[in-house]
């Protein structure tokens, strides 16, 4: 037998980028008194809110900018968050064979840290307490879900079919926000095709062990054949985040873990100082995509679901969650004036998604051309670019208005 509900605002896909959006709709809802659902493929239990933390040297990271912290501070989230948000003090970029480095500090922006380091169990976590604080009033959870149609058979409402917890559901929605990641299928079903372009090259992603403490240093080092991250973590902890060739990666991943030491000290130098341990090894390829559509009537596309970017400036998840908190700012915004002028709020309206849309795309087109940007200098080995680059780099250590701009950039705040 089929269930059958009725929501405002169905999310689908309960991660970082859905649990947030559900967050940050609660003034709406409080204003409004909107049902939200929230529907994610584990149930809640899997993501073990009551279990005593314990920390993996195998937790995988995510690197929040300064601007991502003032908007959980918002939410209510950073006092939770922080137990496990360790500063981005310093970064330190460099171009390998060449002189040129640059440094950038968060005494010159007069804040105690240029971003953080989370690990995703620990932010997971948070948003999922989160939304157990918010209550089901608020946000109804529907889990596990698996949403295996979504169309749109009226137009004014959305309809989803799957399943949930092994029972058939059919669930109408005046608005689908489709946060379900990179391979969205539901995306791909409705005909939502992708701008694309394919690196050829992979991100070998691992937490590393280092022989002295990092005391708040991020490295970004570039090569010709791909980047080199080192994001802090706790104690002498870093993530490391190496893009190599597609063709290199997997034998990387199977090495010996004493082979693969010696291979990134090797590419990476001492800077930090020795590299002693290696966590488990994950391999992501690497491309650029972004949906050609991100609205529609009823219907928003977020997160990697719209918008994967190459991680070399960690700027993907940031740029998520400004696309979060802009939408939940434009519905309140829709459904304050619909009051003010006496007229109902439908979340759905394509003309409201439009204008939100049309100011969210500056923001990416500047991080997304930025990141793309950077592969491409970097990654040309012509002599005259490479002395161009370490010119450039030694210039921003020479004059602060441009490192001050760069510093913005990636803190989240020049966008």
């Amino acid at each position: 037998m089929q269930q059958t509900l009725e929501t405002d605002i169905a999310i689908v896909g309960g991660g970082l980028v859905g649990a947030s959006l559900a967050l940050a709709l609660q003034p709406l809802v409080k204003r409004e008194g909107l049902k939200i659902t929230l529907l994610e493929s584990h149930p809640p239990s899997e993501q073990q809110p009551d279990v005593q933390w314990q920390p993996s040297f195998d937790a995988r990271s995510s690197a929040l900018s300064w601007g991502t912290r003032l908007i959980y501070e918002q939410l209510g989230l950073w006092e939770n968050l922080k137990a496990h948000a360790y500063p981005i003090k310093h970064i330190h970029v460099s171009d390998r064979g060449y002189l040129g480095s640059t440094q950038l500090n968060h005494q010159e922006q007069q804040v105690e840290a240029l971003g953080y380091v989370v690990p995703n169990a620990w932010l997971g976590r948070t948003l999922w307490e989160g939304l157990q604080q918010a209550g089901s009033d608020s946000v109804n959870v529907l889990a596990p879900a698996q949403i295996e149609r979504l169309s749109f058979p009226q137009p004014e409402a959305a309809e989803l079919t799957g399943q949930l917890d092994g029972q058939a559901i059919k669930l109408k929605a005046r608005l689908v926000v489709l946060a379900d990641g990179g391979r969205s299928g539901l995306k791909k079903q409705l005909g939502i095709a992708d701008d694309e372009h394919d690196y050829q090259q992979t991100a070998l992603v691992a937490n590393v062990r280092m022989s002295r403490p990092h005391q708040g240093w991020a490295y970004e080092r570039f090569a010709e054949d791909g980047p080199m991250a080192l994001l802090p973590l706790q104690g002498r902890d870093m993530a490391l985040v190496w893009t190599r060739p597609g063709s290199e990666a997997q034998a990387l991943v199977e090495l010996p873990e004493a082979e693969f030491i010696q291979a990134i000290q090797k590419s990476f130098g001492n800077r930090a100082g020795r590299f002693e341990q290696v966590g488990e090894r994950f391999a992501y390829p690497l491309k650029k995509i972004r949906a050609k559509e991100q609205v529609r009537r009823n219907l928003v596309v977020l997160g990697n679901a719209a918008h994967y970017l190459h991680p070399v400036a960690g700027q993907g998840y940031n740029l998520a969650i400004r696309g979060v908190t802009s939408l939940a700012d434009s519905l309140l915004n829709s459904a304050l004036q619909a009051r003010n002028q006496g007229q109902a709020f439908h979340p759905g309206e394509l003309p409201a998604l439009q204008a939100w849309q049309a100011q969210r795309m500056p923001d990416q087109d500047a991080i997304v051309g930025f990141s793309h940007t950077l592969i491409h200098l970097f990654a040309n080995n012509l002599p005259l670019l490479g002395h161009a680059r370490a010119a450039g780099l030694i210039g921003l250590n020479l004059f602060s208005p441009a490192r001050r701009w760069l510093v913005k950039k990636a803190m989240g705040l020049e966008v």
